[in-house]
C-alpha cells in the first residue's frame, strides 16, 4: 500500500471513525459547520459522499434520490445541499446497512422530509431497542418513530430506479448481526458498508452479533460480484476496487487463523495480544482507530 493511500485512509479516519469513538453516535455537542462534506462522482449519476462517519452511497435519476447511509443528523442539511449540487434532489429512498449511529444518525431528519427508509430487520430492531457500544463506551437511546426504517427485509431486496437494478445483500453476523451490502449490477459498483474499513483494521460489534468469521464471509460475497472494473465503496476509507478488498480480505484470514490458534490454547485477549501475532499487520492496517493489541481485545469474543 502506497503511502499517499496510507495517510488518505488516515485523513478519512479522522473524519470519520474516530468520531464514533470520540464523540458519540448522535453528535449531539458536534457542529457541522467543522465538517467538509464532499461528493466523489464514481459515475455520471452515482457518487460517494465523505464527511463525518460513514461513507454515504449517492444515486441521482429521473425517478428520484436513492441514498445509502446518512452519517450523523447535523450533517442532514449539507449533505442535502450537496445532493443539490451534483443534481439530485432530496432523498426519496435511503437504506442503511446498519444500525450504527454514523450511518444513521440523519434517519429523523430525512424521515421527517419524507424519505422512505429501508433496512435488513435487524437493523431497525436495534435502533427500536437502544444499544450499548462497549468497545467506545456509548450509550444510544432508542430512536423516535421519525428515524426508523419503515421496510425492512430478511434476506435481500431489489430497487429497480433510474435504469439500474440495485440490489441490497444480507452479510449475517458480520460487523453486526444486521449488515447489507448494496449492489448497482449494470454499474458495476458496489457499496459495502462496514464490511469493509480501506486501508485499517475494522470495529467489528461483537456485542451486537459481528464476528470476524462473518466479516470474511461477508468479504467473500462481495468479491464474487466483483470483477477487475468493479469500483468499491467503502465503510470507511478511500475509494477502492477488487484488489483492495482481496487485500482487506487476506488480512481478516490471516487474523482469524492466528489468533484462533492462540485461543484454541487457552489464552485469555490480553494474553494473546503481549504475544505480538499481528505485529506485522499493523505495520499496514494499524493506523487507524485501533492497534493490533486493541483490536484483539474488541473482536476476541467473535473469534
Amino acid at each position: 500500500m502506497g503511502e499517499n493511500k496510507k495517510m488518505n485512509n488516515i485523513r478519512k479516519i479522522v473524519s470519520g471513525v474516530f468520531a464514533l469513538c470520540v464523540a458519540s453516535f448522535t453528535m449531539a455537542d458536534s457542529h457541522s459547520g467543522d465538517v467538509e462534506i464532499v461528493a466523489n462522482r464514481v459515475t455520471e449519476e452515482i457518487f460517494m459522499i465523505s464527511g463525518q462517519g460513514g461513507n454515504i452511497g449517492l444515486f441521482i435519476g429521473e425517478d428520484g434520490t436513492f441514498l445509502i447511509d446518512d452519517q450523523f443528523a447535523p450533517l442532514t442539511d449539507e449533505i442535502v445541499e450537496v445532493i443539490e449540487k451534483v443534481g439530485g434532489a432530496f432523498p426519496k429512498f435511503l437504506i442503511n446497512t446498519h444500525f450504527h449511529g454514523d450511518h444513521t444518525g440523519g434517519n429523523e431528519n430525512l424521515g421527517k422530509g419524507g424519505t422512505l427508509i429501508v433496512s435488513h430487520h435487524n437493523v431497525r430492531e436495534r435502533l427500536v431497542a437502544g444499544s450499548f457500544i462497549d468497545a467506545f463506551k456509548m450509550k444510544n437511546d432508542p430512536v423516535s418513530k421519525e428515524e426508523l426504517p419503515v421496510v425492512t427485509f430478511s434476506d435481500d431486496i431489489s430497487f429497480h430506479i433510474n435504469g439500474e437494478n440495485v440490489h441490497a445483500i444480507h452479510v449475517p453476523h458480520a460487523h453486526t448481526d444486521g449488515d447489507s451490502f448494496i449492489h448497482f449490477e449494470e454499474a458495476n459498483i458496489i457499496h459495502a458498508g462496514d464490511l469493509f474499513f480501506n486501508g485499517f483494521f475494522p470495529f467489528i460489534d461483537v456485542l451486537h452479533g459481528g464476528s470476524l468469521k462473518g466479516m470474511i464471509a461477508g468479504v467473500d460475497q462481495i468479491l464474487a460480484l466483483s470483477d477487475d472494473r468493479t469500483k468499491i465503496i467503502p465503510g470507511h476509507g478511500s475509494l477502492a476496487n477488487k484488489a483492495d478488498l482481496e487485500e482487506f480480505r487476506e488480512m481478516l484470514d490471516t487474523a482469524l487463523m492466528r489468533l484462533r490458534a492462540l485461543k484454541a490454547q487457552g489464552l485469555s485477549a490480553s494474553e494473546i495480544a503481549e504475544k505480538k501475532p499481528l505485529a506485522d499487520l499493523a505495520e499496514v492496517w494499524g493506523d487507524g482507530i485501533f492497534s493490533a493489541d486493541r483490536w484483539i481485545e474488541v473482536i476476541f469474543a467473535g473469534i
